[in-house]
């Protein structure tokens, strides 16, 4: 099978569904033109002409507004932000209108919405490098999916764009480029797996709220996403050869979240380190710890460790960079630690 890129998966998507459904539309900055932020939407404006890729002006506010209105007429928009921190100029379109719409007609409108963003910290300012996960997840009527693999990034936006619901996909920057066969034209980093990168040329769906398990073990369970899944899953495999079994999950979607397959691998386990590149205050990790302890508490043989930023804006440079956000070492010392009493 063809291995493609992040990037060229989700294109792939949008071209194949707005292939297959008129109704379906993309707007936001630079989508068109400029081909959108890391070529996401590379040629769809020469595809699909002006009437269905928009670029709009630099007013989140304004154009996540006319989405939710294209929505609730009858299209179906797919809505590119250049970057997730810019969400946050939108966030009452977000979140007071796109997020209860349904409830507050009683069901009688819908905001078939797909809201996209690249987020994570790739050396730039700190309103350029934030992971949002955790604002959204804690929003009612959002679905949130978290694809760290080309193949998962195709069927969960094929998935998004058939819902009736807004949903919010958040991709990392460093995942754009990787496994594309020419280096991709976005950002790589030479630490990402291809695992997932054997994408099928024909349409396909991924179920939201159903994990996947990227490695069987039996020591200790790691839980990842995005980057931080393909990190973890590096560092599973180098503590194989110390002996060490570590199972690995990826949780895919946020909103909802799999929890049976990660409190069934808890049960097995017996130990559990969480990774994620968002804060750990108030953030995913801390959310599914708090499932892990109410729900398998009995089965654990040691707490919980959660690797996450530091809480603080991420820095500028390269170096503090790196120190605010998890590493490998960070991940093997939260290993050893749930495993010290053995």
């Amino acid at each position: 099978m063809r291995k493609i890129s992040l990037s060229q998966a989700l294109n792939e998507a949008m071209v194949q569904e707005m292939e297959a459904d008129e109704h379906v539309i993309l707007m936001g900055e630079d989508v068109g033109r400029f081909n959108g932020a890391f070529h996401v939407s590379d040629g769809m404006l020469e595809k699909f002409g002006p009437d269905r890729v928009w670029d709009t002006p630099i007013s989140e506010a304004g154009f996540m507004g006319v989405g939710i209105g294209a929505a609730l007429t009858g299209l179906r928009p797919v809505i590119e932000f250049q970057y997730a921190d810019f969400m946050f100029c939108a966030m009452d379109q977000i979140v007071n209108e796109a997020a209860k719409l349904r409830l507050m007609s009683g069901g009688q409108a819908s905001v078939p919405i797909v809201m996209r963003a690249p987020q994570g910290a790739t050396g730039r300012a700190a309103q350029h490098s934030q992971s949002v996960e955790a604002y959204f997840m804690h929003t009612p009527g959002l679905l949130l999916a978290m694809p760290a693999t080309p193949y998962d990034a195709k069927g969960l936006m094929l998935s998004a764009m058939r819902m009736n619901d807004p949903v919010l996909l958040l991709e990392h920057k460093l995942l754009y480029g990787a496994a594309s066969p020419g280096g991709g034209k976005a950002l790589s980093d030479n630490t990402i797996s291809d695992i997932g990168s054997d994408v099928p040329e024909e349409p396909y769906t991924i179920p939201f709220g159903q994990a996947v398990i990227r490695k069987e073990g039996h020591d200790v369970t790691l839980i990842g996403t995005l980057v931080m899944m393909h990190r973890a899953l590096s560092m599973a495999q180098e503590l194989e050869k110390e002996g060490i079994s570590c199972e690995v999950i990826d949780p895919r979607t946020i909103v909802p979240l799999d929890e049976e397959t990660i409190l069934s691998s808890v049960r097995k386990t017996n130990r559990v380190v969480l990774v994620s590149e968002d804060v750990q205050r108030g953030g995913v990790c801390s959310e599914i710890s708090t499932l892990i302890t109410s729900k398998a508490f009995d089965y654990l043989d040691a707490p919980v460790v959660i690797v996450s930023a530091d809480n603080t804006p991420i820095p500028f440079g390269p170096a503090s960079e790196s120190e605010a956000v998890p590493q490998y070492d960070d991940i093997r010392d939260a290993v050893y630690q749930v495993l010290k009493d053995i």
